[in-house]
């Protein structure tokens, strides 16, 4: 049997009529909110003043890529519904950092968060609704009762189906609250930078020197002189947007080759981050003259967990002489990608789609996150950031780690490579000695990563979420995003080492039972579509595991959404289920030529644990 709080996981149950409770399908009451932090409303919230509104909890927490494609999915849902839903983010951490509310207030801002946000350092609610995985959506109706949750991206147009559903039945009945909205958008921070994120010193045209930086909050890039204050010139319209001269949360810059810039025309490379495309900027009059889709570019390139997704949200870009390409880090995708400016051409360097820490040839390998990049001769170094990790692809096409464990292990620790951790890093630069430093973003912290002796240590400390580092006349710069500003924190000589616990993130575990186990992904399509098999399986399955040995039978991929696996170890052994899904809807009107199709996906990395009394059953949502 599965666990009583499995049970939440429910499948979509928005047709039937109100009220409704059966023997056979009895409604279930939405947990209420514990007391903690609120923002974006003007006074803290509860499930029983909003009775009469249709609410969406968005689990969700700010490292996570996956969620921030989420909010920004969600806003549609909000110029949609605005009278009557009210979209509220639970905020639930996985990094000790993010527990903090100024964190989450920072977060909440910087990526334009347009609903309340609750705070729940604890995963009170997580538990509570039997969350598993980073983003979760649970839909309550205005009864209080759970309707639908369902884990993953690309959910808000199945979400939306049956929003309408309910307002329709709602509506009829005279039970639906309309207005009233409480959201209350914070104040925005001022400054001539907002949350910028990377830094690069420009060469060539500007032989005196300055500084190009990503102004991410104001989607921009800001030319400044050496100090980093001094603004010369802004890039970009500084509106939000798509194409044009607009730009969406630029995020990582490099510089092309004075050759390869005279036949491409442009010298420039931006990750322009939330809109998934590189960007390429002439600097000699700053105009935006170049748009690399990288899905469209990558379009028909499988993995093993089959079509590569379109939010690839690349975090960071750095030109690699060795290859003579653009390297870039698709921190959405988890992937490494390559782009040759003269030709076109994107592919693969390294990395599956599979979110996880797994070493050895590139195509095989698993990253999470990568998001901060420094090219050092044939190495190409990453900030892997959800693993907390230093590592680095070589010309051999091969993968190395140097620091982190794996997707819930970090910490502030000094000393030996092997048992030192760092806490979501973002940003790397080589310096002058040929050590790395490390912008170790929620430790507050710059590392430095001394390749001859295989240490680590601390260079600074007491930073607000550094995420950008750059050389400038042998000085490392610190982009330092959390107070909008570049500083320079690291004096001649200074190191210290640093012997902080390593930590874990303790998601709760899911008790299995060694031996078979029956794992089903529970896929419904929204009212009004069916699955479309019109041109082969509208359906695929992926799992593996680490320890990979924890898995002994059932790894790899089927068109089938239900598998019997075989977990191998003694009572007590843990581990992580590394589980894909996807399937393809589309709308079932016959009398629709073309029908819009909609592809669902999710990954989970599932934490486990053997045990004698666990479930030999697995059941995962997967809504259309």
């Amino acid at each position: 049997m599965v666990p009583s709080r499995a049970r939440l996981w429910f499948q979509r149950r928005a047709r039937q009529t109100v009220p409704v409770t059966t023997a056979r399908q009895a409604r279930v009451r939405a947990p209420e909110f514990p007391s903690g932090s609120w923002f974006n409303v003007g006074a803290p919230l509860s499930l029983k003043q909003l009775r009469g509104k249709i609410v969406l909890l968005d689990f969700w927490t700010f490292c996570c890529a996956n969620c921030l494609h989420v909010i920004e999915e969600l806003h549609t849902l909000e110029r949609d519904f605005g009278d009557e839903l009210v979209i509220i983010g639970v905020h639930s951490p996985k990094f000790e950092h993010e527990k903090s509310d100024h964190a989450v207030a920072a977060a909440t801002e910087r990526y334009g968060v347009a609903h309340p946000v609750f705070n729940d350092p604890e995963l009170h609610l997580w538990q509570q609704y039997a969350v598993r995985a980073w983003p979760t959506l649970v839909l309550i109706d205005p009864d209080g009762y759970v309707v639908a949750q369902a884990a993953g991206e690309g959910q808000a147009s199945g979400l939306a189906l049956i929003v309408e559903e309910l307002i329709a039945r709602y509506d009829a009945a005279g039970a639906l609250r309309r207005g009233d909205n409480p959201y209350r958008p914070a104040e925005p921070s001022p400054g001539a930078l907002r949350f910028p994120a990377k830094a690069i010193r420009l060469g060539g045209a500007t032989p005196d020197g300055r500084l190009l930086i990503a102004d991410s909050g104001h989607h921009q890039l800001v030319e400044t002189e050496l100090d980093g204050a001094t603004v010369r010139r802004r890039i970009g319209s500084g509106e939000r947007g798509k194409g044009g001269q607009r730009l969406a949360e630029p995020n990582g810059l490099t510089q092309l080759p004075a050759d390869v810039a005279a036949e491409v025309g442009f010298d420039i490379v931006v990750a322009d981050t939330a809109n998934h495309q590189l960007r390429g900027v002439r600097s000699a009059d700053g105009s935006i003259t170049h748009t690399v889709d990288l899905a469209a570019g990558l379009a028909g390139t499988t993995t093993v967990t089959g079509p590569v997704p379109a939010v690839l949200s690349p975090w960071d870009v750095a030109w690699w002489p060795a290859i003579g390409q653009v390297a870039i880090a698709a921190a959405g995708v988890h992937l490494l990608l390559g782009w040759q400016p003269r030709t076109g051409v994107l592919s693969i360097l390294a990395g599956t789609t599979v979110e996880g820490l797994k070493d050895g040839p590139a195509a095989d390998g698993w990253l999470a996150q990568p998001s901060g990049l420094a090219v050092q001769g044939d190495k190409l170094w990453f900030a892997d950031s959800e693993n907390s990790a230093l590592r680095y692809l070589d010309t051999d096409g091969r993968l190395h780690t140097v620091v982190g464990e794996g997707l819930f292990d970090f910490g502030h620790r000094d000393g030996p490579a092997g048992q030192a951790r760092l806490q979501h890093p973002l940003g790397l630069a080589v310096l002058d000695d040929g050590s790395i430093a490390i912008a170790d973003t929620y430790n507050g912290a710059i590392r430095r990563y001394d390749p001859a002796t295989d240490l680590l240590s601390t260079l600074a400390g007491e930073l607000a979420e550094p995420s950008g580092l750059v050389m400038v006349d042998g000085e490392l710069v610190v982009v330092e995003s959390g107070a909008h500003q570049l500083v320079r924190p690291v004096t001649a000589g200074q190191l210290s080492q640093v012997l902080g616990a390593a930590l874990q993130t303790r998601r709760p575990v899911t008790e299995l039972a060694a031996g078979k186990l029956e794992l089903t992904v529970e896929f419904t399509p929204p009212p009004g579509r069916k699955l479309d098999d019109r041109y082969g399986p509208s359906t695929q399955l992926t799992v593996s595991a680490s320890p990979p040995e924890l898995l002994s039978d059932g790894a790899g991929s089927t068109i089938e959404l239900a598998r019997t696996l075989v977990l191998t170890g003694p009572p007590g052994r843990e581990g992580v289920l590394h589980i894909t899904a996807q399937a393809a809807s589309c709308d079932s009107d016959p009398a629709v030529e073309h029908p819009a199709c909609h592809l669902a996906r999710q990954d989970w990395g599932v934490p486990i644990r053997l045990s004698q009394d666990g479930s030999a059953q697995l059941h995962l949502p997967l809504l259309g």
